[in-house]
């Protein structure tokens, strides 16, 4: 059965830090690339970083430049984003996902074509 399970959100003060993990049973993430998105309330999904399968090429979208860092361990089968500097308007359901395509600047249609399977998210809440 194919899994793709999040973790690691919750509550944190801005300024603050949380990583994010994603872990895939069912099958092998080292062949797809895995994107991370979110959510925010009211608004439409949007890509925050991508990193490939092949050489581990990152990209991020522009709004958390220097401030995230996504990570990938194939032995553990499970991708990995570290959020620093976190603010108010980081609060969304964060999700995971194993696609074809590194790219965060996908449209949510075509998040939906690109990328495969998708965990099932989980909330950053970033408030004082």
């Amino acid at each position: 059965q194919v899994q793709f399970v999040e973790s690691g959100g919750g509550l944190v003060q801005p300024g603050g830090s949380l990583r994010l993990s994603c872990a895939a049973s069912g099958f092998t993430l080292d062949n797809y690339v895995i994107g991370w998105f979110r959510r925010a309330p009211g608004k439409e999904r949007e890509g925050v970083s991508c990193i490939s399968s092949s050489d581990g090429t990152t990209e991020y979208a522009d709004s958390v430049e220097g401030r995230v860092t996504i990570s990938r361990d194939n032995a553990e089968n499970t991708v990995y984003l570290q959020m620093n500097s976190l603010k108010p308007e980081n609060t969304a359901e964060y999700y995971c996902a194993a696609g074809q395509v590194c790219s965060v600047y996908a449209n949510e249609m075509i998040q939906g074509i690109v990328y495969k399977y998708w965990g099932q998210g989980t909330q950053v809440t970033v408030s004082s």
